[in-house]
């Protein structure tokens, strides 16, 4: 059984399609609560481990539990928990938003004379209450379509939501108004949240699961991630004045801060440069501190990189990636499926 304070609980999760394994091996809980992104590049297994959970899709091997429910052996109360939106999601086009979500309701068991009630309140929290009711879905915009998506996938009220690239195809406007709907559900819901917006996940989600090629490679908070992934520290300045003298004054500082890139401003002559040491201290006082006080030097700014989730999904897939390619003499790794 799964443990008491987890929605989500996956145990050795594969799937092959002949020999070719789009997961393995695949183990991971997620608590009741929590907000999590699901990331890996294409081809990772990301959509396939969703749908097995979302009870779309059998597993060749091991087990997926949702709000304590095996997947496997108790179909009809796991699907009952659990709402999912994917990529491609179907929408009739000659429905109007309302009669659609009357219809999935109905479906999903909801009882009659809640009907009304439950419609009402997911086109609410997802606002289409206001403008959308009543319109046909095929001439909704993207984002519209997106939310009326989100609101089918919450009708039952499951403790679990799956939204597979709930950004996909939006504009930088419907991608903050979609983050705020995020925001509000959460507290209704565990929710995955596949994306390739990286940005959107770091600013949405407690915590991420990396997968790539068909294995979770990383899993943990942003900054566990960091701390594990990237070892280094960097710190970037806008200086005017000579190579020879910036570098005298910040190997003063630490022998072990490196420049490892400049960037002249042809129209002032400042430099950016960029610095890097394996340090864990933060060295930005004593640094900006004796770039100000040299001769000859003037600062314009400065700052201390914090790691993206962009640098730790990049570092995180490329060491999978070697590991894959070990033993490989064309460095070719083997086919997934996503």
């Amino acid at each position: 059984m799964a443990t008491a304070t987890s929605n989500i609980e996956a145990r050795s999760l594969s799937k092959y399609y002949g020999r070719q394994a789009a997961i393995k091996d695949l183990s991971f809980s997620i608590a009741k609560g929590e907000v999590v992104g699901f990331l890996g590049p294409n081809g990772a297994g990301k959509t396939t481990t969703m749908r097995i959970l979302a009870g779309l899709l059998p597993a060749t091997s091991g087990e997926a539990y949702v709000a304590g429910h095996s997947v496997a052996r108790d179909p009809s109360a796991a699907k009952r928990n659990i709402g999912y939106m994917p990529e491609q999601n179907p929408l009739p086009e000659d429905m109007r938003v309302a009669e659609y979500l009357r219809f999935r309701a109905r479906l999903k068991e909801v009882p009659r004379r809640e009907i009304r009630r439950r419609v009402g309140e997911a086109m609410e929290l997802c606002d289409l209450h206001r403008k959308a009711a009543r319109k046909i879905i095929g001439a909704l915009s993207k984002g519209f379509r997106q939310r009326v998506g989100i609101a089918d996938a919450i009708l039952g009220h499951p403790d679990v939501t799956i939204l597979d690239e709930p950004t996909i195809g939006l504009d930088p406007h419907q991608i903050i108004l979609m983050r705020k709907l995020i925001d509000r559900l959460r507290e209704r819901t565990t929710m995955i949240l596949s994306s390739h917006i990286l940005a959107e996940v770091e600013m949405s989600c407690d915590r991420v699961l990396i997968l790539s090629h068909g294995r979770l490679v990383a899993e943990g908070t942003h900054t566990a991630l960091r701390d594990e992934f990237i070892r280094n520290t960097r710190y970037r300045a806008e200086i005017f004045g000579g190579e020879s003298e910036v570098r005298a004054e910040i190997e003063a500082v630490s022998p072990d801060l490196q420049i490892v890139s400049r960037r002249t401003d042809p129209a002032d002559g400042f430099v950016t440069f960029e610095m890097e040491t394996p340090a864990r201290e933060n060295l930005s006082e004593p640094l900006l501190a004796r770039l100000h006080a040299a001769p000859g030097l003037r600062v314009r700014a400065f700052e201390r990189m914090n790691p993206r989730l962009e640098d730790i999904f990049l570092a995180a897939t490329q060491r999978s990636w070697e590991i894959e390619t070990e033993g490989d003499t064309n460095g070719h790794p083997p086919a997934r499926i996503r």
